[in-house]
């Protein structure tokens, strides 16, 4: 099964360069099957991990950044894949 994790921070006025910085250091242990880094208006970010793990594995997740950088807390998601329904 695959799981996905979507982690998502709106930045403190003016300091999204600087979450978006953050986010794009801080590795995760072990490392996704998969990881993408998205920015959208208003400093906000997105980071969505793929994992082969059953849904209430576990995971890594990005940690929350620093208080500074961001104006309300961090919202996470954890999604399953959903497989195609047979079409015969």
């Amino acid at each position: 099964m695959t799981v996905a994790l979507m982690w998502e921070a709106k930045a403190a006025e003016g300091l999204g360069p600087e979450l978006l910085s953050w986010c794009r250091e801080h590795a995760l242990t072990p490392p996704p099957i998969r990881r993408e880094t998205y920015s959208a208006p208003g400093d906000r970010v997105l980071v969505i991990t793929w994992w082969r793990a059953a849904y209430e594995a576990d995971l890594p997740e990005l940690a929350d950044p620093p208080a500074e950088l961001t104006s309300r807390p961090v919202h996470r998601w954890r999604f399953e894949q959903v497989q195609p329904k047979d079409t015969h």
